[in-house]
């Protein structure tokens, strides 16, 4: 799951990012409205963190960006600034939720895992697909029951495939996805087809059907149905 902290206290910054990190967030920092604009322009985000004290103006311009954009990543704010109006603003404009600073890094891992939930998974803790159940919290994955033991990077790419089921994504979208903003500095994707064979080598060998697909050309699809559909089920069209 991918973050992008925007926040000007270097303290403050450099503890969430060190907190998020140990908790298998791949976090991302800047602390001005014109390097968020760029991060925001060129990156899609699970979760953003706003404060909105910044340098150079006030973070409800991010928000109007986020907005006239039509971006859909998960807003939340992080702010001293904690009067009503402050915070109906805020939501006006789009922000997911406000927390009060100062205020205890647990409760801020808590809030962002059930934005994550409730935008891509429903609100739910189980992410449930027909064989595949994945405990979002654990990051326990298990097949018909049974466990599987996959990498942490092997289960963020399975979790950002589901969460874009029926996508073609490109191998580009899916190196930022799992490498943040290093992916440019990357001479090729290649790692990404060596995830997707090893994802979908235990995948198979552990008694799921083969729902992530290549698209030549163009990328990876985890398909919901998939090409054998109807020949295993004996179902002609």
């Amino acid at each position: 799951m991918k973050i992008l902290l925007i926040e000007d206290e270097q303290e403050l910054s450099k503890s969430i990012q060190h907190y998020l990190s140990g908790n298998d967030f791949l976090c991302e920092s800047v602390n001005k409205i014109q390097d968020a604009f760029e991060k925001i322009a060129m990156y899609a985000y699970d979760c953003i963190l706003l404060d909105l004290s910044l340098p150079d103006g006030n973070g409800f311009e991010i928000l109007k960006k986020l907005k006239k954009t039509n971006k859909e990543d998960g807003v939340i704010i992080i702010s001293a600034k904690s009067t009503l109006d402050t915070r109906i603003e805020g939501f006006n404009l789009g922000a997911d939720d406000f927390l009060v600073k100062p205020f205890h890094l647990s409760e801020l891992l808590v809030r962002i895992q059930a934005l994550i939930r409730r935008k891509q998974f429903g609100g739910n803790n189980n992410l449930v697909f027909n064989e595949i159940e994945i405990n979002l919290l654990s990051k326990i994955v298990t097949i018909n029951k049974s466990k599987i033991e996959l990498t942490k990077t092997e289960i963020d790419l399975l979790l950002f495939l589901i969460g874009n089921k029926n996508k073609v994504l490109s191998k580009g979208a899916i190196a930022e996805h799992l490498s943040g903003d290093m992916a440019d500095m990357l001479d090729n994707h290649d790692f990404v087809y060596a995830h997707i064979k090893n994802l979908k080598k235990k995948l198979k060998n552990s008694g799921s059907d083969n729902y992530i697909k290549t698209v030549y050309g163009l990328g990876y699809k985890f398909q919901e149905w998939y090409e054998n559909y109807y020949i295993k089920h004996n179902v002609f069209i």
